[in-house]
């Protein structure tokens, strides 16, 4: 258990250092006159820390070499 743990833990930690973050869109109303609507597409950015990511990697290979100790 705690390889897959480690090794999902060293996945995540290369892509959020790899990317830095990732981006979603949602859609806003922006104006609503009865029948008629308008929306618009609003692009939203999730920063993700190298910090967080050098962690998760760090974590990652710190549970593959103390499942391999016993």
């Amino acid at each position: 258990m705690k390889r897959t743990i480690g090794v999902v833990l060293i996945v995540f930690g290369l892509i959020g250092l790899a990317w830095g973050g990732f981006t979603y869109t949602t859609k806003e109303k922006v104006i609503d006159l009865g029948p008629i609507q308008a929306t618009r597409d609003k692009t939203h950015n999730v920063p993700l820390p190298p910090v967080a990511g050098a962690a998760a990697l760090i974590g990652g290979v710190a549970l593959l070499l103390t499942s391999k100790e016993k």
